[in-house]
């Protein structure tokens, strides 16, 4: 009988985190897509700084009213280190949610789930993490799947679509997957070195976001842009909450898995969630999938399992051991 990498208390709270992301960030994506996309009597919703301000608002008050109930021991984790993820968490979502504006959601989602990629990449480079050697085939594997699934056939080639085509949106997805990986990082040693409490990592993370936004939105003028959209479509509000307030839920479970797992289990759990979106949108709203990305949906979920069972990070004692050989 097999035995499982984690014993019985962490492998429920890590279906615990799963099932808290998977949800909180099913009705995310229904309020990003209803604000991004939503057409407000001929004008758009293009405010994506205004937006992440909103969010980490809502985030910061969420985590601290949390930390006034459960009251945990004193943070001793440095403000420079909060400032630098903060800076990176907040410019990989900006990035993200600016990115709406110019491709469809189900691309970002399949763009996005690249993810764990660049934070397993920049862990070595940066956090010293070590993995492995098959779990770089299973990322492989993974990166083959959303290749596969992103790929488009001939026929749309011939009506002037572009195989893999990079255009402005796909830049910012870039981008916004860079700084995906040097977030992950910082959360890292977070969590490695200062062992950083969830809450006072999502606090704190939300609170300098906030700062640099503010400012940002004072000197660009779009923050009065974004009162007067609000003024005149009221109804964005009902969108705006149903937003923040499903991301601070999801954050909640998202900085408990960092703290409990680390960054890469946290990044290989959202991108399970977004394929299982991906895969609810095809079957509520029956777009058909061809073979080849049927097959490529396959490739990922085969990765992600086969990673969650055998594709542990080295331990120290693995690490010295195998350097010693």
């Amino acid at each position: 009988m097999a035995v499982l990498p984690v014993k019985q208390s962490q492998l429920r709270d890590l279906i615990t985190c799963s099932c808290g992301i998977f949800f909180c960030y099913l009705f995310y994506g229904i309020g990003q897509e209803k604000l991004l996309r939503g057409d407000y009597a001929g004008d758009h919703f293009t405010f994506s700084q205004a937006l992440v301000f909103v969010q980490c608002v809502v985030n910061a008050m969420f985590s601290k009213a949390i930390m006034s109930y459960t009251k945990p021991e004193p943070d001793k984790t440095p403000k420079t280190l909060y400032a630098l993820c903060a800076l990176c968490y907040m410019g990989a979502m900006v990035a993200s949610n600016h990115a709406l504006i110019y491709v469809s959601y189900p691309k970002q989602v399949i763009g996005k789930a690249c993810k764990p990629i660049p934070v397993m990449i920049l862990g070595v480079i940066f956090a010293h993490k070590r993995y492995p050697v098959v779990k770089y085939l299973f990322v492989l594997m993974i990166v083959t799947g959303v290749a596969g699934f992103i790929y488009k056939d001939s026929k749309a080639v011939d009506s002037g679509d572009h195989l893999f085509s990079i255009g402005f949106g796909e830049m910012l997805l870039l981008l916004s997957l860079s700084l995906d990986g040097f977030t992950g990082v910082t959360q890292e040693r977070m969590r490695a070195v200062h062992s950083t409490n969830h809450h006072h990592m999502m606090y704190n993370i939300n609170l300098w976001s906030c700062f640099a936004l503010g400012i940002g939105l004072v000197t660009s003028g779009q923050g009065i842009a974004f009162l007067r959209f609000v003024i005149a479509h009221p109804h964005v509000l009902w969108y705006l909450s149903l937003f923040s307030l499903t991301s601070a839920f999801g954050q909640h479970y998202i900085f408990l898995t960092v703290v409990t797992f680390g960054p890469l289990t946290c990044s290989v759990i959202t991108t399970t969630r977004k394929f299982f979106t991906v895969l609810f949108s095809v079957i509520i709203f029956q777009n058909p999938m061809t073979s080849r990305q049927w097959l490529s949906t396959f490739l990922v979920f085969a990765g992600l399992g086969l990673d969650s069972i055998y594709g542990r990070s080295l331990k120290p004692k693995e690490k010295k051991q195998t350097q010693s050989k």
